[in-house]
């Protein structure tokens, strides 16, 4: 049997998504999180009869909590207008270390609505908010590809010293590739 694998808190991060907004836009990391719940829980009950005990339990209800530092993004104010506005979001909860063999990410997907928003502004640091969401129906596991701006997000790219342009947004720089390992000199012969 396989030795069973950690998976740090680090790697797990919320994307969310206005539904009216599926066929337009893809799903937003919601930027500088520091926490994040996944509570699915159902109630259970117990009747007591002649025969021995007989057990009941409720309709699954899952709570979503992501606390995170406020900023300005669209999606940190797609969150306001999901509570204010009652629109229902979908929210996804990506475990970016555990992948499958075709190179997807783990994510649970859900549907709800957001039912709070708290804001904390204390004077001697960052302003936070803290959003709660509740799912309907039952959330569901699976795999996603992880798009192109959502890889950005996570981790920006190395940039030279040069100016960056649409034409050029490395600024003349180049990523260090594995195959670098062990190249260069400490002075270029001229040829």
């Amino acid at each position: 049997m396989a030795k069973a694998q950690v998976l740090q808190g680090m790697d797990t991060l919320a994307y969310v998504r206005l539904l009216k907004n599926a066929t337009t836009e893809e799903g937003q990391l919601i930027p500088y999180q520091t926490s994040l719940s996944f509570d699915p829980q159902r109630d259970s009950d117990k009747t007591q009869t002649k025969d021995g005990t007989v057990g009941t339990s409720g309709s699954l209800e899952t709570e979503i909590e992501v606390e995170f530092v406020n900023n300005i993004s669209k999606i940190s104010d797609d969150l306001y207008d999901a509570l204010i506005q009652n629109e229902k979001v979908e929210i996804w909860i990506v475990n970016l270390a555990r992948k499958n063999s075709e190179g997807k990410v783990f994510a649970w997907y859900a549907q709800g609505s957001v039912t709070e928003d708290s804001n904390d502004n204390d004077p001697d640091d960052n302003s936070t908010r803290d959003v709660t969401f509740n799912v309907d129906g039952i959330p569901q596991r699976g795999w996603l590809e992880l798009p192109e701006q959502a890889k950005e997000e996570l981790a920006y790219v190395f940039r030279g010293l040069g100016v960056t342009s649409s034409s050029d947004e490395t600024g003349k720089g180049t990523e260090w590739k594995d195959a670098d390992r062990g190249t260069g000199a400490a002075k270029v012969e001229a040829k």
